[in-house]
């Protein structure tokens, strides 16, 4: 499928996200340390699903939301349990590292990052339900981000 501008300007602002975690303009608190503990143990498990989920998208991966002419749908290992891991993965690192530094600037811009991975996928998900007829059906199974309760 053609990437459009509406490709970009999502990886724009996903990269400006990114670089404004970076920085934090507020005094961070202190925290009870198992609190802490917890931030960077889901922190981990968060990057080590997105790292994973890397390397079983293979020749998938591809940071625009319109998928590749030879993209095929997965739905197996985290996909099972996700139609994003990846995405999944980068918030917790995001709320998990906030919740380390116990940075209330770092939750806002997980926050936001949160809401623009939602509008990136529901735009990312039409292109796939039009590439893939079986989508719908995956779509309805299995959680955006996290697993479903059933």
């Amino acid at each position: 499928m053609k990437k459009t501008s509406k490709d970009y300007i999502f990886v724009f602002i996903q990269f400006l996200l990114f670089g404004a975690y970076t920085f934090d303009f507020f005094q961070p608190l202190v925290i009870p340390k198992q609190l802490a503990t917890l931030g960077m143990v889901i922190a981990f498990i968060g990057f080590m699903i997105a790292l994973l989920t890397v390397f079983e998208l293979k020749t998938n991966l591809t940071v625009f939301p319109t998928p590749t002419q030879k993209a095929v749908l997965l739905t197996h290992g985290f996909f099972r349990y996700s139609r994003h891991p990846i995405y999944s993965g980068i918030l917790m690192v995001a709320f998990g590292y906030a919740l380390y530094k116990y940075s209330i600037y770092k939750l806002l811009i997980a926050g936001l990052l949160f809401i623009w991975f939602y509008l990136k996928s529901s735009y990312e998900e039409k292109q796939l339900a039009e590439k893939f007829n079986t989508y719908k059906e995956y779509q309805e199974n299995v959680g955006r981000f996290f697993p479903k309760i059933k």
